[in-house]
């Protein structure tokens, strides 16, 4: 089985079957589509000879960053569409690895992966209703419902609500001017208000500089603990898992359920609210669990 998490800053490739057989592990920097995915097979073809122990590839997983179609049998099928990436509108995702070797292949978003992976084998193991929430240089979301990921007319973009904005007044400083928001297609959304560049465009410097008792923390626990409630309204998840490099950090998720439970008020069960069973893994064993045979497709 080969893996390919697609990530805005890096390439995730594995060989392996599941969190205890991972082989051949790399990272390739996300440049340019046909040098990135030229690096993923070459990769690819360098493990097969290597850790695969002569076994050529038997499926492809790839979980990926977005917006990307996941429709089988629809056109963009494997494709990026409206990424706001520059260079990787329309980027076709499968096809290089397809030319390299042309076996049945799961295509989905990174999240959903993730959402799947921890379904199967992480926190949400046990459980029918897994939410995945990555919150970092973007947002996006995935729920896997009964073992399968959760699709429509497309993939969802939970990272593109509208939610109550958190523009309190600080210290000092009178009446505050409202935040724009950073997304180039909505601008004060979720992804707008509470990304990694939102922080950063918000207060001058990057999230991962502040302290954890800067007031940029409080406002963005508030942005997500919106979101949380309207997802717990309308999924009704058993259990909500947060990572990335923003939203993972340890020191937000005690005040994060509290707040929650005090905007839910009683109303709704409230799920478990916890980080990922598989860490920083849960991407690339995403992308495997998308590429098993129950998964993947011709």
């Amino acid at each position: 089985m080969a893996a390919l998490e697609a990530g805005g800053t890096k390439c995730v490739c594995a060989v392996g079957t599941g969190p205890d057989d991972l082989r051949a592990v790399g990272r390739i920097p996300t440049t340019t589509p046909d040098e990135t995915l030229a690096r993923c097979v070459d990769f690819f073809r360098a493990a097969e000879a290597g850790h695969g122990r002569g076994q050529a590839i038997a499926a492809w997983g790839v979980a990926t960053f977005g917006p990307a179609g996941v429709r089988r049998g629809a056109p963009d099928f494997g494709r990026l569409t409206t990424t706001p990436k520059a260079g990787w509108g329309g980027a076709d995702m499968l096809g290089p690895l397809r030319a390299f070797r042309d076996v049945p292949a799961g295509f989905d978003t990174d999240v959903n992966g993730a959402a799947l992976a921890e379904a199967r084998w992480g926190a949400g193991a046990g459980k029918s209703s897994v939410l995945y929430l990555t919150i970092g240089t973007g947002i996006g979301g995935g729920l896997c419902l009964d073992g399968r990921p959760l699709h429509g007319l497309n993939h969802p973009e939970m990272g593109h609500i509208w939610i109550p904005r958190e523009d309190p007044p600080l210290p000092g400083a009178g009446t505050p001017r409202p935040f724009a928001g950073t997304c180039p297609y909505h601008g004060d959304c979720l992804e707008g208000l509470a990304s990694g560049p939102a922080i950063a465009a918000r207060w001058g410097q990057p999230a991962e500089t502040l302290p954890e008792d800067h007031p940029a923390w409080a406002i963005h626990l508030g942005h997500l603990a919106r979101a949380l409630c309207t997802f717990i309204y309308t999924l009704s998840p058993e259990i909500i898992l947060i990572g990335g490099g923003v939203g993972g950090r340890a020191h937000l998720f005690p005040p994060l359920r509290q707040r929650v439970a005090e905007l839910v008020n009683g109303y709704a069960p409230l799920p478990e609210i916890a980080p990922p069973g598989l860490g920083d893994r849960a991407g690339v064993l995403g992308a495997l669990a998308l590429g098993m045979p129950d998964r993947s497709s011709e």
